[in-house]
């Protein structure tokens, strides 16, 4: 059976195997969760986000890939880029969604059995945050049934406004 919750707090904390960074295209940090995420997990995930960028490149919008975790207790980080928001017209929606779809595929990848996602480009990308809700948990439900291993989703929300967007969104299927 298949479980989706929604916690507020520090994703570097929550007890899972994985959990998703709303990283830059660069790999290398920044602001917000991506930051929270580098700082947490030491130098040793820098420079392996260096390496995958000098073999391979920076990370387009919606793709993920998957590192070491460093310091933080989780087997693994799967980055993903969310979309800038900008108003809606740049195929936003769809990028998000493969944020979303595209960690979820790669965990179950790697046969890993639980995943936390933060609010993927809700914070300085801008993403209206009642909208970003319910792309993932669309994207989430959709690919659910499609995966072998994933039975714990956790979405890992920063605010409580946001908590209660995923709690709302999950009362209403």
């Amino acid at each position: 059976m298949q479980q989706i919750k929604v916690v507020f707090g520090d994703i570097t904390a929550v007890e899972v195997d994985v959990i998703v960074n709303a990283a830059n295209s660069s790999l290398m940090g920044g602001g917000g969760v991506d930051g929270a995420i580098h700082r947490a997990a030491g130098p040793a995930l820098a420079a392996e986000c260096w390496e995958i960028v000098q073999r391979q490149g920076k990370l387009p919008t919606g793709e993920a890939i998957i590192t070491g975790a460093g310091n933080i207790p989780v087997k693994h980080i799967i980055h993903t880029v969310g979309p800038i928001w900008r108003g809606g017209h740049a195929d936003e929606p769809a990028l998000l969604a493969s944020c979303y779809r595209n960690s979820l595929l790669l965990a179950d990848r790697y046969e890993l059995e639980s995943i936390a996602f933060p609010n993927i480009s809700t914070g300085i990308y801008g993403y209206p945050p009642e909208l970003a809700a319910d792309i993932a948990l669309t994207a989430v439900r959709e690919t659910l049934p499609q995966l072998l291993h994933i039975k714990r989703v956790l979405f890992v929300c920063f605010n409580q406004e946001n908590v209660k967007l995923y709690e709302n969104g999950l009362q209403s299927c």
